[in-house]
């Protein structure tokens, strides 16, 4: 079986976990450091409970990978892989019903993101060929997260404003100023695993090296420089409350994160390097 088809159901596992797990953590931030609504924050929190049932989903269907870079897990991790959305989804929603009480919610927010981290601390513990490896794995993985997750939360926000234009826009340039920073701090770790190596057996400059330089020269463009660009776009639109063009905005910039996420998690299954 080619390796592009047995590396789908992962890249989808990643994909939904990342948007899930980002979502709901942009949403907790913006309920602690600012005034959003407790109808956007219901929303957000619900759809990552979505996303995240459907990982799990997927999570069932993971299969032995002989072609791939990536291992088995032992049965415990991937165990805890499964119990960490499951727990996810339950935190979640709980976390979008009792949204009105402070105390509840805040320690649902913090349980929301414990069993976030849990699930990628298994996924990347159970798949990376050794322990070493698992290390920088994990680092993408929360990347990932955030910000395709991030996104999503930022466009969800997005339609609020559509919808009811006088509410506060502090939250919406607290998420476009995180979300700016988390892509230059992609760009960042995208020079250091390119120049210097990362993944399982990644060396200095071998991902400009063979048959994936295209791919890499994409993701370097399309889905780091390009959403730091949009990002920035979008922040400052907001400072301007023409909300109707920053969502616009954000809207090409999940187009660009998602593909982006898509490729690197493709990548890394395949060949075993991280950009």
């Amino acid at each position: 079986m080619p390796q592009a088809v047995q590396s789908l159901p992962y890249v989808a596992w990643i994909l939904l976990s990342a948007l899930a797990f980002g979502t709901f953590a942009f949403a907790a931030v913006a309920r602690q450091l600012t005034d959003a609504t407790v109808g956007y924050l219901r929303f957000a929190a619900v759809t990552a409970a979505v996303v995240a049932f459907l990982a799990w989903l997927v999570d069932g269907g993971l299969t032995p990978t002989p072609d791939l870079i990536i291992v088995e897990p032992t049965p415990t991790l991937a165990s805890l892989r499964a119990l960490g959305l499951v727990l996810f989804v339950v935190a979640a929603v709980a976390y979008g019903m009792l949204l009105r009480r402070p105390r509840a919610a805040q320690l649902l927010g913090l349980a929301g993101l414990g069993s976030a981290l849990l699930t990628i601390g298994a996924a990347a513990f159970g798949w990376a060929p050794t322990a070493v490896d698992a290390v920088p794995l994990l680092v993408q993985l929360v990347m990932l997260s955030l910000v395709t997750g991030g996104s999503l939360a930022a466009i969800l926000l997005g339609h609020w404003y559509l919808v009811t234009p006088k509410i506060s826009d502090r939250p919406l340039l607290l998420q476009a100023k995180l979300l700016l920073g988390l892509v230059g701090l992609q760009l960042l770790l995208f020079i250091v695993w390119t120049t210097l190596g990362g993944g399982p057996g990644q060396g200095a400059f071998d991902a400009f090296s063979g048959g994936n330089l295209v791919l890499v020269v994409l993701r370097l463009i399309v889905s780091l420089l390009f959403p730091l660009v949009l990002t920035a776009m979008a922040w400052r639109t907001a400072l301007t409350r023409s909300m109707e063009s920053a969502t616009g905005l954000l809207y090409i910039n999940l187009a660009a994160v998602m593909a982006g996420t898509i490729g690197a998690a493709a990548l890394y299954l395949s060949t075993g390097l991280l950009i």
